[in-house]
């Protein structure tokens, strides 16, 4: 049966195959899963995005962000998501942002959101929240941090397309880091540690025009640039594969518990190792001394990084293919989103039964 699904994005960000965060990536890979399989995506996001579906856009986001452009933002969305689902026969609802619980919709259609950052990020609210709402993460480690919730599913781990990120490139000798340049991500971290260890570092991402994000690289990531460790900005797919192909190692030095790492990831699909701290998720997916090493801190990441070539690339493009494929990932979201649906036909179903059977029970 086809469905008609309804993806919201956070308001201020763009959806598409370029997207630097990670829940922009995911609703594009289910975004595209749900258009090759003949169901109907409508996605709510910022204009500027690229779907295959139906976008349903809100403004792009201005050069500066602050309260006042955030709350139109969640005005606008609450305005669209109304407008879609009197518009379209929407069967479920995707949301996908931190703030989804400002402008979460609420009536017949079931919503599930998926809890794609800390908990400890999101208003404790939602966890008690009633009605047609549930809510999923995208990792065991992430899972363990919540509150007790009957609204919470079984985690579906995030994915990445290991085929195409497969490139035969030759390894150069250089560590990479890459993410959204903002005081949890520790880049300066990955700095420190590769000038211990006298190793060449391309630090790629991008700068949103948060305030404590530019202040943070002007304190912090600047002041540590030279020849050998360099700032090259945000990359487009086709460049990621190259540098993760190329890169000795990726160095993901989060200080937050991170929820999954699609970064980490696609660093092992490229045949990459990952040196990484033990944030959150990260134990769970990279492999201490078989696809990287888990450090605790700058000093035990330089040792890693001289270390790392004991670690065989095939190893990693191996353990990829076998547990982080994004098909993977499209399937058990496509399987979740029948079920939701289905338990809502059943529960609707049973509420028109029930008068009918007091009814019958009088005579």
């Amino acid at each position: 049966m086809k469905r008609t699904i309804l993806s919201v994005a956070y308001p201020l960000t763009e959806v598409g195959t370029h997207a630097v965060g990670g829940s922009e990536q995911i609703l594009t890979a289910l975004d595209s899963a749900l258009a090759a399989e003949g169901h109907q995506s409508l996605v709510i996001a910022a204009e500027g995005s690229k779907i295959r579906g139906t976008l349903i856009a809100s403004p792009a986001a201005p050069k500066r962000l602050n309260d006042g452009v955030r709350e139109a933002a969640r005005e606008m969305h609450r305005r669209l998501i109304r407008e879609t689902l009197k518009k379209y026969p929407v069967d479920l609802v995707h949301m996908h942002s931190l703030d989804f619980h400002c402008y979460v919709p609420s009536g017949d259609v079931p919503v599930l959101a998926t809890l794609h950052l800390p908990p400890d990020w999101y208003p404790r609210k939602i966890f008690g929240k009633r009605g047609r709402f549930l809510m999923n993460c995208v990792s065991r480690s992430q899972l363990r941090q919540c509150p007790a919730s009957p609204r919470m599913l079984e985690p579906v781990p995030n994915g990445v397309d290991v085929d195409k990120l497969y490139a035969d490139v030759p390894k150069r000798n250089f560590a990479l880091s890459m993410g959204r340049i903002c005081p949890e991500k520790g880049f300066h971290f990955a700095l420190d540690a590769a000038r211990r260890a006298k190793t060449k570092l391309l630090l790629a991402g991008e700068i949103f025009p948060y305030k404590s994000h530019l202040e943070y690289y002007r304190r912090e990531i600047a002041p540590r640039l030279d020849r050998e460790r360099r700032f090259v900005g945000p990359l487009r797919f086709a460049a990621k594969r190259r540098l993760l192909s190329q890169a000795r190692c990726l160095i993901i030095p989060s200080t937050v518990a991170e929820t999954s790492s699609l970064v980490a990831m696609e660093a092992m699909a490229c045949g990459t190792p990952v040196i990484a701290f033990g944030s959150g998720a990260l134990p769970e997916i990279v492999d201490h001394g078989r696809t990287g090493f888990i450090v605790s801190n700058v000093e035990e990441m330089g040792e890693a990084l001289r270390a790392v070539g004991s670690i065989a690339p095939e190893t990693c493009r191996r353990v990829a293919r076998s547990r982080f494929s994004v098909r993977t990932m499209e399937a058990r979201y496509l399987a979740l989103y029948d079920r939701l649906i289905a338990r809502e036909a059943w529960r609707n179903s049973s509420e028109v039964a029930r008068p009918i059977c007091r009814w019958a029970a009088a005579f």
